[in-house]
């Protein structure tokens, strides 16, 4: 438990502290609940209250893991993974060429560094780097596998969530219940079981495999065979050009066109800083220059768009034959960043398209049949396989069905506090990445406030908090500001930003960083204890 002994603090304590609010109009933590519908059975407990449960052990659950254990020695937690290994996203992803889509130095995390070399990681290393931090400081001790959270209730009478889980496959499969008092989503943002797949007119009519990047067959023999990836996203462009060392010939298929920038993997100044600094300070400034590189990009082409454009372009066009019609598949419709940049590494895609391995196609598709896709526009492209890189299904805190005091809550229904906690939600917080950005740079920060929070809380002797917006309504807007399909196809799937203050998901590394320096923990928050702390171990 969290203990301090200045104070005899501790969030399991037995205290009587009443509210304490911005305004009077805070909901009732003090009402009991029932519980939440169980799954059939009756399910096995673990029989403890810990004080913190993360769910997902990916580069978001192990970096809150840190942070909080980081913050408050002692603190007793576990980390519940659905999976049977480390690693989230660059463990479910197994297709040719995962990589990250962003610099690995700023999605890498600030208190352990990165040491490989190339500004664009491979996904396996990425997966490793994170098992071997969570190894590294004790967390995978923490960590249980196979345990697919699916309900969480919270109970105001007791300022505990109780946690319905999954665990095991198949025949073993059983369900446990875990108790806690605070609980952090670090599950990302999409649907782990289904992709986005539209519904083309007859599938059924073509004769080979059809294939979605996010569950890549692991005995799928592409040898020799004409390959036609539908999409033009981060996944197709990091797929495509690893599928030409075996292919026959890859065709990318385009509805319309997407940024894509060339990235060289060989960066000067990494070698140099890390030779002339110790492991961790260098790791800090090259960690620096590069969030702030692309903080300087976005901040650019958001202000100047033509500008960006152009650069853009010149990029594509370098690496491209001279009478290559670029402006047919690289010149998109939308301004940079209205939609997420698709990095390649030393103009890989580029390369293909240069020596005739990779043909890019900007077309409508009419209808699948037995040999391939015929276009709308008469063409067909003939295939032995179809790759769908058709992007994501949203989906927020995993899928858990939420229930606060008997009633299910929906995110969508709710505004977001500094990105991370849940309007008038106690004890919740909810970890994602920027959008234009490395995902770690706000994963990072919303672990510490996170830790910060859970340490106020401890030392003030609060068992429960939760931010309260108060009686002036507020506007909501989109949590975040893209046109990208999965976005518009899914707008109920998150919660909603508000438009002033902290209640305003902003998109701005060093904006963000400057305001979590300078807030309080206390501010628009409400905390407060239960009067009688139940006997809640056994």
């Amino acid at each position: 438990m969290l203990h301090d002994d200045s104070t005899g603090g501790r969030l399991d304590q037995e205290v009587h502290v009443t509210d304490s609010s911005p305004t009077d109009d805070t909901p009732n933590t003090t009402a009991s609940a029932d519980a939440a519908a169980a799954p059939a059975g009756s399910p096995a407990t673990d029989g403890h209250l810990h004080d913190v449960i993360i769910i997902g052990a990916g580069l978001s659950g192990i970096d809150c893991a840190y942070r909080i254990l980081e913050h408050n020695p002692g603190c007793d937690y576990l980390v519940l993974e659905r999976r049977q290994r480390v690693g989230g996203t660059w463990d479910l992803f197994r297709y040719p060429g995962v990589r990250s889509d962003s610099d690995i130095y700023s999605l890498s995390y600030p208190f352990e560094p990165w040491a490989k070399p190339g500004a664009l990681a491979e996904g396996a290393d990425i997966r490793d780097y994170i098992e071997q931090t969570a190894r590294k400081f004790g967390i995978a001790d923490h960590i249980r596998f196979e345990h697919h959270v699916l309900t969480a209730d919270w109970d105001s009478g007791t300022d505990t969530w109780t946690l319905g889980v999954e665990v095991g496959e198949g025949a073993e499969k059983c369900h446990e219940t875990y108790r806690c008092r605070f609980v952090v989503f670090a599950t990302g943002y999409y649907d782990y079981d289904q992709p986005y797949t539209p519904r083309f007119a007859g599938t059924e009519d073509f004769t080979g495999p059809i294939v979605h990047p996010q569950h890549w067959p692991e005995d799928l023999d592409y040898r020799g065979k004409r390959i036609v990836v539908i999409g033009s996203g981060a996944t197709a462009v990091s797929l495509i050009p690893n599928l030409t060392d075996q292919a026959a010939h890859v065709t990318m298929l385009q509805r319309s066109p997407s940024y894509i920038f060339s990235a060289k993997q060989k960066q000067y100044l990494v070698p140099v800083v890390r030779k002339l600094l110790p492991p961790a300070a260098a790791h800090r400034v090259i960690r620096w220059r590069y969030a702030t590189q692309t903080a300087a990009i976005v901040h650019l082409t958001h202000r100047f768009p033509k500008l960006g454009r152009k650069m853009i372009r010149a990029n594509v066009a370098a690496n491209l034959p001279e009478d290559y019609p670029v402006d047919v598949h690289f010149n998109p419709s939308y301004n940079p960043w209205d939609q997420r940049m698709c990095m390649v590494p030393d103009a890989d895609l580029f390369n293909g398209i240069t020596d005739g391995s990779i043909e890019m196609v900007t077309d409508h598709i009419e209808r699948f049949d037995e040999t391939g896709v015929r276009l709308t526009s008469g063409r067909h492209l003939d295939a032995d396989i179809i790759v769908t890189a058709t992007g994501l299904q949203l989906l927020g805190f995993g899928g858990t069905r939420l229930v606060v005091d008997g009633d299910e809550l929906k995110p969508h229904d709710r505004f977001v506090f500094k990105s991370h906690l849940l309007e008038d939600v106690p004890n919740i917080a909810w970890s994602v990445g920027y959008t234009n950005a490395s995902w770690t740079l706000r994963v990072d920060m919303t672990a510490r406030s996170v830790a910060n929070l859970i340490r106020y809380m401890r030392e003030n002797g609060y068992t429960h908090a939760y931010p309260h917006l108060g009686a002036e309504p507020m506007t909501a807007q989109p949590l975040w500001d893209l046109e990208a399909g999965y976005v518009e196809r899914s707008p109920d799937a998150l919660p909603k930003s508000g438009t002033r203050g902290h209640w305003r998901v902003r998109h701005n590394y060093y904006r963000d960083a400057i305001d979590h320096r300078i807030s309080r923990v206390e501010d628009s928050m409400v905390f407060g204890s239960v009067e009688h702390s139940q006997d809640l171990v056994g």
